[in-house]
C-alpha cells in the first residue's frame, strides 16, 4: 500500500487547506476529548498537527511515526518528544498511554489488526483511542491530491466492526469536513458554514469519520506467535519544573 511519506504530510499542513482542515479537526477532537487532566496523550500517523490542544493539561504528549512514513522533528524549538516506530511493536510498556489518537494511520497501516492489537497493548485499563479516518462516502476520500485521499478509507460500520474485533468498545463517533478539498479562498473563508451545512444536510457525505473507543479488558487476548520485541521506553513522571510551558513552531 502506498502511503504519503513525511513530505507530503508536511507540506499539506503548512498549506492553508492544511491549515483550515486542522482547525477544524481540532475543534472536534477537543470536543471529544475536553478532559485530559494527568494523563498520558500519544499520537501515532501524523498526529503532531492535533496535539498542540492537550499540552499544558495532559501529564504528558508525545508522538510516534511509522517507519515507512518517515518522522520529523516536534515541537519545533522545545526537547524533542516523537519517536520512529514499528506500528506494530511499539516501544512503550504494556498499559503505559491513557489517551490514544490515531490520525492518518489507520488507513495507511498494512496490517491494521497487528496495529490495532498494539494500540490495545500500550493502552491502560481505562484507556481510550480516537482515529481520525477518511469515509468513503465523502469526496475527500476520492481525491488524492491530500493525505486523505490515500489508502483504505471507511464506512460506519465497517470502523465499528474493526474496533470491535481489536477488542476495543466503540463509545462514540462523529463526523467532520465537509468543505471541499479545494484550495480557495472562498472555501477556507466559510469553512465554518460548510461544517454546519454539511452535518445538517449530508451527514453521511463527511469527509472524514471519528471513532473513540475503550479497551476491553475483560477480553481474552488470542494466542499468537513470540515475537522478539524491541527495548520499551519507560515513561517516568515529569517533573513539574521540566513541564512545557508553551509551544512555538507549524509542527503542532
Amino acid at each position: 500500500m502506498l502511503r504519503p511519506d513525511i513530505i507530503d504530510l508536511r507540506e499539506f499542513y503548512a498549506d492553508h487547506l492544511g491549515q483550515a482542515v486542522r482547525r477544524l479537526l481540532r475543534q472536534r477532537l477537543r470536543a471529544m476529548w475536553s478532559d485530559v487532566s494527568g494523563l498520558r496523550v500519544m499520537g501515532l500517523g501524523y498526529a503532531t498537527p492535533y496535539l498542540r490542544i492537550f499540552e499544558n493539561e495532559a501529564e504528558r504528549v508525545i508522538a510516534a511515526m511509522p517507519g515507512p512514513q518517515g518522522v520529523v522533528r516536534w515541537p519545533r524549538g522545545l526537547p524533542g518528544r516523537v519517536m520512529l516506530v514499528d506500528e506494530d511493536d511499539l516501544p512503550l510498556p504494556d498499559a503505559s498511554i491513557d489517551r490514544l489518537l490515531l490520525v492518518h494511520s489507520v488507513e495507511n497501516s498494512e496490517n491494521v489488526r497487528s496495529l490495532l492489537r498494539e494500540v490495545w497493548r500500550v493502552l491502560s485499563p481505562q484507556g481510550r483511542l480516537l482515529a481520525v479516518v477518511p469515509n468513503r462516502r465523502g469526496l475527500w476520500a476520492h481525491i488524492e491530491t491530500t493525505p486523505f485521499g490515500q489508502g483504505h478509507p471507511y464506512t460506519p460500520p465497517q470502523l465499528t466492526r474493526l474496533m470491535r474485533d481489536a477488542e476495543f468498545s466503540p463509545t462514540r463517533s462523529e463526523a467532520a469536513l465537509w468543505m471541499p478539498p479545494a484550495n480557495r479562498g472562498f472555501v477556507f473563508g466559510a469553512a465554518q458554514a460548510w461544517e454546519r451545512t454539511g452535518e445538517a444536510l449530508w451527514k453521511r457525505f463527511s469527509g472524514v469519520l471519528l471513532v473513540e473507543a475503550e479497551k476491553q479488558v475483560y477480553a481474552v487476548t488470542p494466542l499468537k506467535a513470540v515475537k522478539v520485541r524491541q527495548k520499551r521506553f519507560v515513561l517516568n513522571p515529569v517533573p513539574a519544573g521540566l513541564r512545557p510551558v508553551g509551544f512555538h513552531g507549524d509542527e503542532s
